[in-house]
């Protein structure tokens, strides 16, 4: 892998260089770079020299002066220019091991790689994390991190990662602790196996780290009917059971999740701090229903207008009570189509699982001017569903016009809209 130029940015330094997509970013004042880290930390000088191997395969250096942070305005095809540092657990949880066949090749990949997490939040298990990296992380003051910790007991966290390295998760975040290095901790929660007393002994080895844990987010294990190990699933009896564990330590979180199936409220915003764990579903419902109760609404609109809602079963209860303050405006009709998973089984309820056909299922006996989803059914920048189909099928086999909402944690873009129809 090397660095290579997915697009430049209007306007950018780069644009101003001639550099264009598909060009590779040899080094920078000589340095060769392995990621974006590399990358950002060699581009903080007024005075750099490029070596860019063009597409054509003709190489140039280029001499360029600029401010000490300013952005060259490139967007590389990878965070990561090198090798992906690769996933060696066999988790008995593991969501990518319980696919089918078929789907988008990315969703097949596993990676844990420090990197990842550091410039995209995703989550590592600390497993194949070497002394190499360790001292590169502490000479860069590199975090925070977000580490996939689900138990603190060695020989537990073995068993559920199937890796003897994974017992040393605890060593490796005191490490972090003595090194000043901040991480947020993600709990995947399995009855009978970190459940309970377990997760009452992983909480306080937490809390005995103070300040470099960040935030920790317990989510509730995900079982389809494609699985094939034997896990049970949170029912309700856990759910709250797991709310009261987590309510004696500070700056932890349930998922959105635990609340819907212990049928308690969502918490109020204070609840989640600064929703550090939005994207694992830790407070996503909270977000999206105090950024609605600040948007100023149109008094109506100049013709009959209905509106479907499709959503996931976790998503429902928000998306009544905003249904309930739209249908308050003058000539506008709402309805909450919840869809229902056949592809992966009832006990999967999050909106960026739904596929193609259990959407037009869902949609097929119901009327409405147009259907409203979140932009995380889609591949991200495309149409495409995580079943390998578009969009444009959706709307041909339902004969229904779609709003994809980008920001799924606000409606403000569905009511500009609306104004517009004022």
């Amino acid at each position: 892998m090397s660095a290579i130029v997915n697009k430049v940015l209007e306007g950018s330094i780069a644009e101003e260089l001639g550099i264009e997509s598909g060009d590779e970013i040899v080094s920078i004042d000589e340095n060769k770079m392995q990621d974006m880290i590399d990358y950002n930390f060699f581009c903080k000088s007024d005075f750099l020299t490029l070596e860019v191997k063009k597409k054509s395969g003709d190489v140039e250096v280029i001499e360029l002066e600029k401010d000490y942070d300013e952005d060259l305005g490139i967007v590389f095809e990878s965070a990561v220019f090198d090798r992906v540092k690769p996933c060696l657990n066999k988790c008995i949880f593991c969501f990518v091991d319980q696919q089918p066949k078929g789907l988008r090749e990315t969703l097949y990949v596993k990676d844990d790689d420090y990197r990842l997490s550091y410039l995209q939040g995703t989550y590592i298990t600390l497993t194949n994390l070497t002394e190499k990296d360790k001292e590169r992380i502490k000479r860069m003051h590199l975090g925070p991190f977000y580490v996939s910790v689900h138990t603190t007991n060695p020989e537990l966290r073995s068993k559920m990662l199937r890796n003897p390295n994974a017992g040393n998760a605890l060593e490796n975040l005191k490490w972090f602790r003595k090194n000043k290095i901040p991480f947020h901790a993600q709990i995947v929660l399995c009855p009978g196996y970190n459940d309970g007393a377990e997760l009452e002994r992983t909480l306080s080895d937490l809390a005995e780290l103070k300040n470099t844990v960040l935030s920790v987010a317990i989510v509730p294990v995900g079982v389809t009917q494609f699985r094939t190990e034997n896990l049970k699933q949170v029912d309700k009896k856990c759910a709250l059971e797991t709310l009261e564990i987590a309510s004696k330590y500070k700056r932890v979180c349930c998922s959105d999740e635990f609340f819907l199936l212990a049928e308690r409220e969502i918490p109020p915003a204070k609840y989640y701090g600064n929703f550090s764990q939005l994207e694992d579903g830790v407070g996503s419902i909270r977000c999206l229903l105090e950024d609605f109760k600040a948007l100023k609404l149109p008094n109506a609109v100049k013709k009959p207008l209905k509106i479907l809602f499709a959503t996931s079963f976790a998503a429902k209860t928000a998306l009544d009570e905003i249904c309930k303050k739209l249908s308050k405006i003058k000539n506008l009709t709402t309805e909450v189509v919840p869809v229902k998973s056949n592809y992966w089984g009832q006990n999967i309820t999050v909106a960026g699982l739904i596929t193609t056909d259990d959407l037009i299922a869902a949609l097929k006996d119901k009327s409405g001017d147009f259907v409203v989803i979140p932009s995380v059914m889609l591949r991200p920048y495309s149409e495409d569903f995580l079943d390998g189909k578009t969009l444009s099928y959706v709307k041909e086999k339902t004969g229904k016009e779609f709003f994809v909402i980008q920001n799924i944690y606000s409606m403000r873009e569905l009511t500009e809209y609306l104004k517009s129809l004022s």
